[in-house]
Order: structure tokens, then C-alpha cells, then sequence
């Protein structure tokens, strides 16, 4: 009972996110600035503990502390700095996956489980270059991609309970 709830419940949300996929980008977007907002807390007061045992580590501490900091105040209060980075990551993923289906590409080209596993890291990486291109020119995309992945999640796991 309790899991067809939460498998309901994610259907829900998942529509209401795609009906207005900003709040889908909102809540992400305030969930990871408070983690690492609390990061640069944490590295801040850590820093300032340790003053007395190691100064350089310290200092070095500190300074990334303020700039976890003031990083996570910018992606809880600037959407547009969250749709970025967002952005970016899936850019750099695409890039990655085109570099990694290519080495196994040319290192497996006897073995067609090898070849064909190239073969989807290249697709998939120019699927995920197109998705990060998306997402920075329409923000509302990424809203509407969590609320496809809440709708799946729910029908999968509503499934599982069958």
C-alpha cells in the first residue's frame, strides 16, 4: 500500500511538473544550492577550527569554503545560474560518452559486443550534446525532463509492486 502511494504520488507530480516545468527546475534547483550552501558552511567552519594545527591548510580551507558559499547562494537565488551549470554538466557528459564510445571503438573492433558498445556511447553523447543545447536555449526542458522521470519512476515502481 505504502509503495503504490509514493508510486502514485510521483505520477502526480511528475504531471503537475509537466503541466509547469519551472517548478521542477525551482525545487532541483533549491535542493542542490542548500546542499551546497551547507558544503560551504561546513567547509568555512571547518577551516576556521583547524586554524591553529595546519595555517596554509586552513586558509585554503576557508577560501573554498566562501566560494562553495557564495556558489550556493547563486543557485538558490539565480535560476539562470542552475539552468548553466545544469546545461554545462550534460555538455560535458555528451563529450565524455563521444570520447569513451570511441576508445572502445577502436579498441574493440574484433568483437561485436565492443563495437556495438561504441557505437552507443558516440550516439549517446551526441544525444546528450543536442539535450544540453536544449536546456540552455529552453530552461522549461529540464522541468519538463524531471517530470518525464518522475512519471516513469512511478509507473516502474508502481509495476515493481505488482
Amino acid at each position: 500500500m505504502k509503495k503504490s502511494m509514493i508510486s502514485f504520488l510521483a505520477i502526480i507530480l511528475g504531471i503537475i511538473i509537466l503541466i509547469f516545468p519551472m517548478l521542477g527546475i525551482i525545487g532541483a534547483q533549491a535542493i542542490i544550492g542548500v546542499a551546497v550552501l551547507l558544503m560551504g558552511v561546513f567547509l568555512l567552519i571547518s577551516g576556521i577550527s583547524e586554524i591553529d594545527y595546519s595555517p596554509k591548510k586552513s586558509i585554503a580551507t576557508i577560501i573554498i569554503g566562501i566560494i562553495i558559499l557564495i556558489l550556493g547562494l547563486l543557485l538558490i537565488f539565480s535560476p539562470n545560474a542552475f539552468i548553466y551549470l545544469a546545461g554545462l554538466t550534460v555538455y560535458l557528459a555528451g563529450i565524455l560518452l563521444i570520447i569513451v564510445g570511441l576508445m572502445t571503438l577502436i579498441g574493440n573492433r574484433e568483437r561485436s559486443f565492443g563495437f556495438w558498445s561504441g557505437v552507443v556511447g558516440v550516439v549517446l553523447g551526441i544525444v546528450y550534446i543536442i539535450l544540453a543545447s536544449t536546456i540552455l536555449e529552453n530552461p522549461t526542458f529540464l522541468g519538463a525532463l524531471i517530470g518525464i522521470w518522475l512519471i516513469l519512476t512511478g509507473i516502474l515502481r508502481f509495476a515493481d509492486n505488482s
